[in-house]
């Protein structure tokens, strides 16, 4: 595999009211936002600049991440965008590494995804993102 560009880190918070609270606090603006059916997740990216990569804030609505951290959210993952998120998770597979999902799955902003275990990422989720149509990044 080639060398992978930080795409974004993902932070749980378990309220829009919590997620705007941040935003404010460090001075972020959003980009765009999109609920993610197979996480059950509002998915929020701020707008970065060329030097910069987004953050995600996640807020769950219901499900397994509605209970990240005892329900107290927090840092829950970082993104490296590849060309192919399915070879990657051959790739890492084949080195007997498993990923969360047996296939991608469809995130937030014309990407596709899939997550290495933490176990296999050194105690690190790490997703996997490949941009699937035009990003929705506003730079």
């Amino acid at each position: 595999m080639k060398p992978m560009r930080l795409h974004h880190v993902g932070i749980v918070l378990m309220s829009m009211e919590k997620a705007e609270a941040f935003m404010d606090q460090f001075s972020l603006e959003k980009d765009y936002m999109e609920y993610v059916d197979a996480y059950h997740a509002y998915c929020l990216f701020t707008k970065y600049g060329p030097e910069e990569s987004p953050i995600e804030l996640i807020i769950p609505t219901e499900g397994v991440l509605t209970n990240f951290r005892d329900g107290k959210g927090g840092l829950h993952h970082i993104a490296f965008e590849v060309e192919d998120v399915e070879a990657a998770r051959a790739e890492f597979e084949s080195k007997g590494l498993g990923m969360l999902e047996t296939e991608a799955v469809e995130g937030a902003g014309n990407i596709m995804v899939n997550f290495l275990r933490p176990r296999f990422g050194f105690g690190v989720l790490v997703e996997f993102v490949e941009q699937t149509g035009p990003s929705l990044h506003n730079r």
